[in-house]
Order: structure tokens, then C-alpha cells, then sequence
């Protein structure tokens, strides 16, 4: 693919600010929009099982807002049919208006050939014939989720509903208890917008440009990750995708950014906050070496004696740069500060600021830390909780 002339060479810093103004980090948040508003700006939000301080859905708000009431969260995702949930950089809370968009994806599943779990016959009629008669149900009232204890031993009726997930026809409209609450995407989502009618190229060009905006400005490789397309349906519609061809400072590679973003100079407050190891600003870890110098790794999945950072480490952001990591948990009324690993006391204020606005959010009223990895740090970080919580 020939790459037009650039229409900007950008610095390395105007690249690392424009990615923070465009995931909501610069600046004066929207809280007007408030999490719906997070919601579109950012284009997807990433599900995930793992709970700790809470879970990732709310702590993405939660860092570019501030505190708002968990309770807000959820109803400002699942009320009213603002969003659904489907497959887009993993499992993601999707604005709805961006449902005739993933169109070119739902026809790639009905045409899979091969599926990791069996169909058993007569199934998927029955779900959806279930789900007609009766509304929005789990997949444990459908007639259970699991044959036996091991988690992917799927029953008939998750392997038929989970297909009719993919397919479209049927939706995600909340989770309860963690649980998927299927409905019919004929009852959930809005008539003008329950359809297929766009093609693979129109609904490729449409997401290449949200993930561009949402960017502010990426590589081919960070453009096609957001939203896990392939390599060649970006080189497919990114000319007629409104992006506009950039070189940023030490990347090596084409780039591409949302002309809005470089209309005006990044410039506001920058957010000091604990961020979600699912936090789309930091999904593709090549991206967020390059443009923070941080190497970012989920060890949730990791064995414990292998673990560098810990099981749910959130990156602590402040002054537009990652400046260590936090992994916390909560005991009671108290937020524990399991391990703390920064690179000196130069970024204690930050973290312990970081950790207090966390603890107030999630209703604790104290801080501990444990273990804390740079000498001289443990005593700095201390006395600092010490002074906010007082």
C-alpha cells in the first residue's frame, strides 16, 4: 500500500498528548455526557470477569469522570437501550447506534464453518422460541449454562444462544450477576438500527475511523487492533476512511490520525487516577511502549511465583505519563496497596493521590500499603496517605 504524503510531523510528546486528549485524559472531562458520553467518545469499553477495586466497565469511566456511583455506571450502559455487548476488541459494551457497523462481523460468524462447541439439533430453535414466549433471560433459565463444572463444557442451550449472540439475533441487554441477559435483537435494538444492510467495505471504513478518533493518532497496527480487525481490512479502507496520513517521531512506521485532533494543540489538566489493566488506553502493549515507555502486562493469569507487578497491577497515570504501577485489593473498609512499584519518590504524590480518590470511590476510608519496591519509597508514600487521609 502507497502512503500519501504526511499531512503532519508530529513530536513524539504531541503523539503521547494527542492519544490523551483523545481517550479523555486531557482536558476538562464531559460530564455533561457522563458515562455515556465516555461510552461514544471512546467506542468501546472492554468486559471482564476479573473484580477487584471493581470491575474494568466501571473503573473506565470511573479514571476520565472521577467518582461516579456505581450504580450510574450500570444504568447509564444498560438502560434504555444505549448499548449492547459484542465482540470488538474482546467482549465490549458497544454504543448502539454502532450496531449496523458490525454487520461485516455476524455475517463472518453465520459463514464459520468450524465451531469450538457442538450444536446439538433443534437447540437454537428452542432458545429463540424461549426467549420470544418468555423475554430476557440467562442462559442458566434457558435450560442451564454448563453440562458439568468445567467452564467451557458448554450446555446445548449456551452453545445455541451464545451462536444466536453472534449471529445477531439475539442480545446482550445487561449482565446480572455477571450472568449475559439474552433478548431478542429485534425487541432490543431500536428499528432504525436493526439491520445488515451496510457492507463488509462501508462497515470496515466506519470502525477504522472510530478506532482512529479514539486513538487520535496510530499506527496501521494500533488502528487495526482496536477493534481486532485484520491487517488488510485496514489497508482496505483507510484511504477513504477520513484519517489522514501523519509521521510521528521515533516510530519507524506510517501513522495515521483524526484530523479533528490536529486541529489544536493538546492542552487542560491532566487526570491523576488508577487505570484498569483493560483501559483502552493502554490495550496494545507495542502502543503503549512506544508512546509511554511502559511495559504493561495483565499477571492475573500468571502463576503467583512468576508474578513481577501482581495479580490485577493498575497502571497509575499522572502528568500524561505512566509513572508505576498499584495492585491493590480490599479488606473491609480498607484499600490495600498490595505491592507499589515505582521508579522513585518523584511519583509518590501522584500515586498516593491516586490511591486515595480510589479508596474514597469504592467507600474505604483507609489506605495500607504492603510491599513497595524502590528503596525509600515505603516511608514517602506512607507519610503522604497519611497527610490526605487526615
Amino acid at each position: 500500500m502507497t502512503t500519501p504524503r504526511p499531512a503532519a510531523d508530529l513530536s513524539a510528546d504531541d503523539a503521547r498528548r494527542i492519544a490523551l486528549r483523545a481517550q479523555g485524559f486531557l482536558g476538562t472531562p464531559d460530564r455533561r455526557a457522563g458515562v455515556r458520553g465516555v461510552l461514544r467518545h471512546l467506542g468501546a469499553v472492554q468486559l471482564d470477569t476479573i473484580s477487584v477495586l471493581a470491575r474494568s466497565h466501571e473503573l473506565v469511566p470511573y479514571a476520565r469522570l472521577g467518582a461516579v456511583g456505581r450504580k450510574t455506571v450500570e444504568d447509564a450502559y444498560w438502560k434504555d437501550t444505549h448499548a449492547f455487548e459484542y465482540w470488538s476488541h474482546a467482549a465490549c459494551i458497544l454504543p448502539v447506534e454502532e450496531w449496523p457497523h458490525f454487520a461485516f462481523r455476524r455475517r463472518a460468524y453465520r459463514n464459520r464453518p468450524h465451531w469450538g462447541h457442538e450444536l446439538p439439533d433443534g437447540a437454537y430453535d428452542q432458545v429463540i422460541k424461549q426467549l420470544r414466549a418468555e423475554g430476557p433471560l440467562t442462559a442458566t433459565e434457558l435450560g442451564g449454562a454448563k453440562r458439568t463444572s468445567e467452564w467451557w463444557d458448554w450446555s446445548g442451550a449456551k452453545v445455541a444462544v451464545e451462536r444466536a449472540l453472534m449471529y445477531g439475533e439475539v442480545v446482550c441487554v445487561r449482565r446480572r450477576g455477571w450472568k449475559r441477559v439474552y433478548e431478542l435483537a429485534e425487541r432490543a435494538v431500536p428499528d432504525a438500527l436493526l439491520h445488515d444492510g451496510l457492507d463488509d467495505t462501508a462497515c470496515l471504513r466506519r470502525l477504522v475511523r472510530l478506532a482512529g478518533e479514539a486513538l487520535g493518532v496510530g499506527t496501521r497496527a494500533d488502528i487495526a487492533d482496536y477493534h481486532r480487525l485484520k491487517g488488510e481490512q485496514v489497508d482496505a479502507v483507510i484511504a477513504d476512511s477520513g484519517l489522514v496520513p501523519v509521521t510521528v517521531e521515533g516510530w519507524g512506521k506510517p501513522a495515521w490520525a483524526d484530523p479533528a485532533a490536529l486541529e489544536t494543540a493538546p492542552r487542560g489538566r491532566h487526570r491523576t487516577t488508577l487505570l484498569s489493566p483493560f483501559d483502552s488506553l493502554i490495550w496494545e502493549r507495542a502502543r503503549t511502549e512506544r508512546i509511554f515507555g511502559f511495559t504493561h502486562r495483565l499477571e492475573a493469569y500468571v502463576p503467583k511465583p512468576k508474578r513481577v507487578y501482581g495479580y490485577f497491577a493498575m497502571p497509575v497515570l499522572a502528568g500524561g505519563q505512566l509513572v508505576g504501577r498499584v495492585d491493590p485489593a480490599r479488606e473491609g473498609r480498607t484499600l490495600v496497596a498490595k505491592q507499589v512499584t515505582v521508579a522513585g519518590t518523584k511519583a509518590v504524590p501522584a500515586v498516593a493521590q491516586a490511591l486515595v480518590e480510589a479508596a474514597s470511590w469504592v467507600d474505604c476510608t483507609d489506605v495500607r500499603v504492603e510491599r513497595v519496591d524502590a528503596p525509600g519509597v515505603r516511608e514517602a508514600l506512607t507519610a503522604e496517605l497519611a497527610r490526605l487521609l487526615a
